[in-house]
């Protein structure tokens, strides 16, 4: 079972040694079991990797992102096969029914903005929560009246002030765009590991985005990265923040009834996803439910 986040970083060699992944630095030589890694992040530019590591990190469906030399993700490693039938899943991909794409974009749109919601409602903006309730029983086929948009505006003007803005260079967007794109992996892993393209999104078509689809999917598991971030008070974006970050894929949620750690759920929501789009039935599609009165946290990630 995969659950490990890993995070390499100073300068170090990585290789491979009996399906190990051996880390050597100035601290010493590390093992991990390349099984139980889920992700892997390589945070220095100062870290080389022997091929035969790289191939088996691949084999064995492990999300590698790459950061730049500010330390900032900045790419990922994708594998060109999930399945041994991926061929005919691309083909149905590129003919899914657009009324279907359309009825499910709404319903992940609407599941977004109800968890944006209760984070209102939790953090004492009680008339901003049930305006957002109210968004999301509006919202049509194919997001035609951009309720994601409007919900955005009200939800990150009330939990992070009104003068917050997406586009501001600061710690907390630092945090944020981090998280998300710790997120945005873990869905990218998920959709190629079940034979798909990310690259053909259902809402997100950018030229020049490779991970349309992940765009897309990652969408209602956004509020579990805000939820942390709005829970840590700090000056500066750092390794300890970063460290509480990658954790929250091992937070607790219930998805289909059960209590899943965020990194099963997102394998689950995804998985029920293809199933919704492939029997054009959105009643398939299986969405969480995230925990607010506890801090369940699984330590499964790691710095070396």
């Amino acid at each position: 079972m995969t659950w490990r986040i890993v995070e390499i970083s100073s300068n170090s060699k990585l290789e491979l040694k009996l399906n190990y992944m051996v880390v050597r630095n100035e601290e010493g030589i590390k093992k991990v079991f390349i099984p139980e890694i889920a992700v892997l992040i390589i945070e220095s530019t100062a870290v080389s990797m022997t091929a035969a590591l790289l191939c088996e990190l691949t084999r064995q469906e492990i999300k590698i992102v790459f950061c730049d030399e500010k330390r900032n993700p900045y790419g990922e490693m994708t594998p060109y096969y999930g399945t041994s039938d991926c061929v005919e899943k691309i083909k149905s991909q590129i003919s899914w029914d657009r009324t279907t794409i359309d009825i499910i974009w709404a319903e992940i749109v609407k599941h977004k903005i109800v968890n944006q919601s209760r984070i209102l409602e939790t953090n004492g903006f009680k008339h901003e929560g049930s305006m957002l309730l109210d968004y999301s029983k509006e919202v049509l086929p194919g997001d035609t009246t951009n309720r994601e948009g409007h919900a955005a505006k009200v939800y990150f003007n009330k939990i992070f002030g009104e003068h917050f803005s997406r586009r501001d260079d600061d710690p907390i967007n630092s945090a944020l765009n981090y998280g998300y794109t710790i997120l945005l992996s873990a869905v990218n892993r998920c959709i190629a590991a079940f034979g798909y393209s990310t690259i053909l999104g259902v809402f997100h078509s950018n030229n020049s985005n490779p991970f349309n689809l992940g765009c897309d999917l990652m969408e209602p598991f956004r509020t579990e990265i805000d939820k942390q971030v709005l829970s840590m008070k700090f000056t500066l974006f750092g390794p300890e923040q970063k460290r509480k970050i990658l954790n929250v894929l091992n937070n607790i949620v219930t998805i289909d009834g059960k209590r899943n750690y965020v990194l099963n759920a997102i394998r689950i929501y995804v998985q029920s996803f293809f199933t919704a789009m492939e029997e054009r039935n959105p009643s398939k599609i299986k969405f969480h439910e995230t925990a607010y009165d506890e801090a369940e946290v699984h330590e499964g990630s790691g710095i070396l």
